[in-house]
């Protein structure tokens, strides 16, 4: 996973989720068809891809998908 546009084929392809660029930066409350099982999904896909673990607290904290990425691409 290279960019934010990468992020988003991984949310549409394998998530299912129909996000664009403008539910990126959106309150996760606002995201079509998210809910908290999405999230865990979403934590386990991003730690096969980057073959690093996200710290879980600061994902449960993630108001929204662009603060997810930056998690993902930080650690």
């Amino acid at each position: 996973m290279n960019s934010i546009n990468d992020f988003l084929i991984l949310l549409q392809d394998d998530l299912g989720l129909p996000v664009t660029g403008a539910d990126v930066g959106a309150g996760l409350d606002r995201v079509p068809g998210w809910d908290s099982v999405h999230l865990l999904s979403l934590l386990a896909l991003l730690e096969r891809t980057t073959g690093r673990a996200l710290p879980l607290a600061e994902a449960l904290e993630a108001g929204s998908l662009e603060e997810i990425y930056a998690l993902a691409v930080a650690s």
